[in-house]
């Protein structure tokens, strides 16, 4: 357990805190390129704990900038698109995607005022659908040249979702290994073919069990944890026979990500991303070694999910995410329905807004998140000490960063070190574009 001074120190992102100042050292998601693909490509957003906008000009550039517009405080999210820029609504002043203030038309011809005047702003790239701002000082990182962002268009898909509570819960689920058994634990196994973009629904690599079954039937797995370049990796073994051992490999991206395998085709690389303290979006990039993605499906499949403009879930505390006792007999572990962005809504809206680790006892099964947290805190302390923290990457290291592997198969258990890697391996020597990667 930790202390509640550590807690706060790991979990509270506002402006100038700890952690907020660790995390604006990074790249995060901010908006998806779908939700800009409007006649008005003008979109409130609230990261960080900033009340902020995100725009693309008459010219196709993006600009993220402070949202209360720096004359009187009105709300820049209804503005004007055009002349180059956002035009605030209520005296005309305009804004480019710099932030810098481009016209204030009411005051005299000759009036030097919008010269001195320059918005908060900050940059903006454009990734596999997501648009990602940097947020902190000095010169943003370079990307790693991950998977997810060197996959072409057609073999990725992005969508996010809301979570009501804090980020850190929301990212330890998603490092945690074991609570695939328990919370996403179904009680009859699908046909692999019908369960195209559905997590768990697919067979594990080089056999015929389906992952529901693997994740049922064996609930107290081996787990090892190297610490890497990117973060960190981690090897769920389950044996299921004498001579065969089911290996899983996720990872930890640095600070707020992580890489898994959904199917044998397909990744999910996901942030969890403070809207601030009490709330998070996660958003993920699909990313498929086999066919191109069916992107009509996959958006489907999740809006019955998800409700726009904000992809709020739909099943959520207010309606007790959907529980019902007679499913939970038969169906899945929680009673909450087959979609497991549900179940892990749930698992991490209960803890509260902001989780107190005061009170938790942590297992040896826990071993991974008891590993981040140290991290955590060591890229804090850097940050704060002036250095340079894990995953603030310059263009060399970015480049070299591939990856990463992300794997669920089942091969011999005395190699399964070496059965996972040739796994990686042989399904980038099949792809179209992931060879030589």
């Amino acid at each position: 357990m930790l202390s509640a001074a550590d807690n706060d120190l790991i979990t509270r992102i506002g402006p100038g805190t700890p952690a907020g100042t660790l995390m604006r050292r990074y790249w995060q998601p901010a908006a998806l390129v779908d939700e800009l693909k409007v006649n008005r490509p003008v979109k409130p957003v609230r990261l960080l704990g900033e009340d902020l906008v995100i725009f693309k000009d008459d010219k196709g550039r993006y600009g993220l900038i402070e949202r209360a517009c720096p004359h009187r405080g009105a709300d820049l999210a209804f503005g004007r698109l055009e002349d180059g820029g956002l035009r605030c609504s209520f005296h005309g002043w305009l804004f480019g995607v710099d932030g810098q203030c481009l016209e204030t038309p009411a005051e005299p011809d000759n009036s030097p005022l919008c010269v001195n005047i320059r918005q908060k702003s900050y940059p903006v790239v454009e990734k596999s659908g997501i648009l990602f701002a940097y947020l902190g000082p000095g010169e943003p990182p370079a990307l790693a040249n991950f998977d997810c962002f060197i996959a072409p268009d057609a073999y990725t898909f992005a969508f996010k979702g809301l979570i009501e509570c804090n980020w850190l819960q929301s990212l330890e689920v998603g490092i945690d290994p074991v609570h695939t058994s328990f919370l996403h634990r179904f009680f009859q196994d699908e046909d692999p073919a019908a369960g195209y973009g559905k997590m768990f629904r697919d067979r594990s690599a080089d056999s015929e069990m389906p992952m529901t079954r693997i994740m049922r039937e064996h609930t107290r797995p081996r787990i090892e944890v190297e610490q890497t370049a990117f973060g960190m990796s981690v090897a769920t073994l389950r044996q299921v026979s004498e001579r065969n051992m089911h290996v899983r490999v996720t990872n930890l991206l640095f600070p707020n990500a992580f890489c898994i395998p959904m199917s044998n085709e397909m990744t999910i690389t996901q942030w969890h991303v403070p809207v601030d303290d009490t709330q998070n979006y996660w958003y993920a990039i699909f990313t498929s070694f086999g066919a191109p993605v069916d992107k009509d499906e996959m958006r489907r499949q999740r809006l019955e999910t998800y409700e726009l403009p904000n992809y709020t879930p739909r099943k959520n505390k207010r309606n007790e995410y959907g529980f019902d006792p007679h499913q939970q007999q038969d169906f899945t572990y929680t009673g909450m329905g087959a979609d497991i962005n549900v179940h892990a809504q749930w698992a991490t809206a209960s803890m509260g807004a902001i989780q107190d680790r005061t009170k938790e006892h942590l297992g040896s099964s826990d071993k991974a998140i008891n590993i981040y947290r140290r991290i955590l805190r060591t890229a804090i302390a850097q940050a704060r000490g002036g250095e340079r923290p894990l995953m603030t990457l310059d263009a060399g290291a970015a480049a070299a960063m591939t990856g990463p592997p992300a794997i669920d198969g089942i091969g011999p258990a005395e190699s399964w070190q070496a059965y996972w890697q040739t796994a990686d391996a042989r399904r980038r020597q099949a792809s179209s574009w992931a060879a030589g990667h």
